[in-house]
């Protein structure tokens, strides 16, 4: 396989962006010299710099020593990041990865005013373990980049590459998805407490149980549905279970909590523009 030889720089390098930092580092394909994390407080990446990332609390530093630059702030401080590496940045050095909710990648073009290559990335925080749901979307960028920006993401999970209009829901069902699909784990768990099992034990079996079920999908090509019908019997305690679930709104619950995400999400960045 081919070696990667870019350096990354990940600016801000709170949950989801040592997230990343983990998976590529999991990967092999990327050296943890190769990873720049900054972050107001460095005292919190030290586990990082441990395996021999760099780490800074100077995002023009990591803007200089990198090639990649991974916008991982807050949608309220992505403005003023643009605004202070702005002059470091280069439009044949450098390619421009936004994490950010809700900003597109010309609105980031808008603030820079270069010409230089932006996409748009929404992973969630199982980029820890190689597992993330990875959407790719630029409406500014070339295929090549796109592409190339795929292959940085396939290195940490599953990737999509969908039209810039479809990140907002890309958002809400992959990256606010994997809470709700977490409290869905939490609440099985406790479920299975109330039936006999301590919780070292229901977790963990209700966490592999919903692997399962996630595999079955990924691997079968089935519809959930067919998956659920293989185990709903006549009169059988599954489909009085499910049954139940649905009359006290599970299903409702899941489709409304993804889609309220979404609408806050396309709210958040605007909420902040002057």
């Amino acid at each position: 396989m081919e070696i990667f030889n870019q350096n990354i720089a990940i600016l801000g390098s709170g949950n989801i962006g040592s997230a990343i930092a983990k998976g590529f580092i999991l990967s092999s394909m990327i050296k943890p010299e190769q990873i720049i994390l900054t972050r107001r407080k460095t005292s919190l990446l030290t586990a990082f710099e441990k395996k021999g990332c760099i780490v800074l609390n100077n995002n023009c530093q990591a803007v200089k020593k990198s090639e990649i630059i991974i916008i991982a702030v807050p949608p309220q401080q992505t403005k003023e990041l643009l605004q202070e590496i702005n002059s470091d940045l280069n439009p044949k050095k450098h390619i421009i990865i936004s994490l950010v909710s809700g900003v597109t990648t010309n609105e980031i073009l808008r603030l820079i005013k270069k010409q230089i290559q932006v996409v748009r990335v929404m992973p969630n925080i199982a980029s820890a373990v190689r597992e993330s749901m990875t959407c790719i979307a630029s409406d500014t960028a070339s295929n090549e980049t796109i592409e190339h920006t795929k292959k940085i993401f396939d290195y940490i999970g599953k990737t999509f590459i969908i039209s810039e209009e479809q990140m907002v829901p890309a958002t809400a069902l992959g990256a606010c998805g994997i809470a709700f699909f977490l409290r869905a784990i939490r609440a099985a768990s406790q479920g299975g407490i109330e039936i006999g099992f301590h919780s070292y034990e229901a977790i963990p079996m209700a966490a592999q149980t919903a692997k399962g079920a996630a595999s079955l999908l990924l691997n079968m090509d089935n519809h959930p549905e067919m998956e659920i019908d293989k185990v709903t019997t006549p009169e059988g305690c599954t489909i009085a279970g499910l049954n139940e679930m649905e009359h006290q709104g599970f299903s409702s619950a899941m489709i409304k909590g993804i889609t309220t995400s979404a609408d806050k999400a396309t709210k958040l960045y605007k909420n902040n523009k002057e």
